[in-house]
């Protein structure tokens, strides 16, 4: 059985570094895009089993990505779980009323973190899961 595949969507490279060594440690597979546009090319290219994204993103609002996202037949199943530095308070339920399938706001607990995307993995039709 081949691992999950997690696109990890964030312009900041070491961020990803870290979220790639901590999933690839956890038996996951990983790509990346730093940017907005990329990651819809990525995610129609290598057809990921989860999309962590980040909302503050250049060449594309995460918004706009995960709005995207919803409208591809072929990743409109596929679990986005939503990682930003912005106010959960405007942002939480908008994402999640968006589709996403869980919000963390960074800096994130990796335990938490870990377990929602198994979660997800289990059960993408379990919407809206927010980490305590």
């Amino acid at each position: 059985m081949s691992k999950p595949k997690i696109l990890i969507v964030d312009d900041d490279p070491d961020l990803r570094r870290a979220l790639r060594l901590r999933l690839r440690a956890n038996n996951y597979d990983t790509v990346h895009a730093p940017d907005g546009y990329s990651a819809i090319a990525v995610a129609q290219k290598e057809h990921p089993d989860l999309i962590l994204l980040d909302l503050g993103l250049p060449a594309g609002d995460g918004f706009v990505v995960l709005e995207r996202l919803q409208n591809i037949d072929s990743l409109a199943g596929v679990p986005v779980v939503v990682l930003t530095a912005r106010d959960p308070q405007n942002n939480e339920e908008r994402a999640l009323k968006g589709g996403a399938a869980a919000f963390f706001q960074k800096p994130v607990d990796n335990t938490e973190l870990l377990d929602v995307i198994r979660a997800s993995l289990t059960d993408s039709r379990t919407p809206g899961i927010r980490p305590s």
